[in-house]
């Protein structure tokens, strides 16, 4: 445990000394709820748009920051041989894992603060029994996606892992359901997202956060990629570029 402590406290230094960073991760969610918010351009389907934009936002903020930040920064970091000393250490790829995942919920932390805080200033609304469930479906999110680019970022070199993160960032964005209504998606579409992590954790947030029942094939799904992700992001990551 002391030895994640101490790994915990590297990365969020890491995440402070790059500011710029840190400062888009915060600022993006918050300019796409505003703009979206107000400027109906998305078929969001009916009812309030916010909630719709509310959970979706989210969603993309655990998607973006868990698997493309998390997994961009840690590939460069890998190429830049950062880790090669850590791997004559006791440390291990488990703890970085944890360590990484664990850092990364502290600004989701912060994220999910700010939007709640501009959602409701925008006249969104939501009752406090319903914030349990939306957690538990944000922390499973963070746990799957982190998992994912880590496992990207541990295995390809730092260009394609740049390239591979954005890429499936951007076809997860426009399938899931996240930003778009799901029913205005093909039906096959559909029928093959709902096995990925990115719609079942739109889901779970749209019902949660909207006093709904939310889909126990939901829970099943984000569940399973949050324990086998991660599970696979330790035992594939590697140092270096050159292990």
């Amino acid at each position: 445990m002391s030895l994640i402590v101490v790994q915990l406290k590297t990365e969020l230094r890491m995440l402070l000394r790059n500011g710029e960073q840190l400062l888009l991760i915060l600022g993006i969610p918050l300019f796409l709820l505003v703009f979206f918010g107000n400027i109906d351009v998305l078929p969001t389907g009916e009812g309030d748009a916010l909630d719709f934009l509310v959970p979706g936002i989210l969603a993309v903020s655990i998607m973006s920051t868990s698997m493309v930040s998390l997994g961009i920064s840690t590939g460069f970091q890998r190429s830049y041989g950062v880790f090669t000393r850590l791997g004559l250490t006791p440390l291990g790829t488990s703890r970085l894992v944890v360590a990484k995942a664990l850092s990364i919920m502290i600004v989701e932390l912060l994220q999910i603060v700010l939007i709640g805080i501009v959602a409701s200033i925008m006249g969104w609304s939501s009752s406090p029994m319903s914030v349990v469930n939306a957690i538990g479906a944000l922390l499973l999110g963070t746990l799957a996606f982190a998992g994912i680019g880590l496992t990207l970022a541990g295995r390809l070199r730092a260009e394609v892992n740049l390239a591979a993160q954005n890429g499936l960032h951007l076809v997860l964005l426009l399938t899931s359901g996240m930003i778009i209504d799901p029913e205005s998606l093909p039906e096959q579409l559909g029928s093959t997202t709902r096995w990925l992590p990115a719609q079942p954790l739109a889901d779970l947030l749209r019902s949660s956060l909207s006093g709904l029942t939310p889909s126990g094939r939901s829970w099943l799904v984000l569940l399973g990629w949050a324990v086998v992700a991660p599970l696979l992001a330790s035992r594939l990551f590697r140092w270096s570029p050159g292990d």
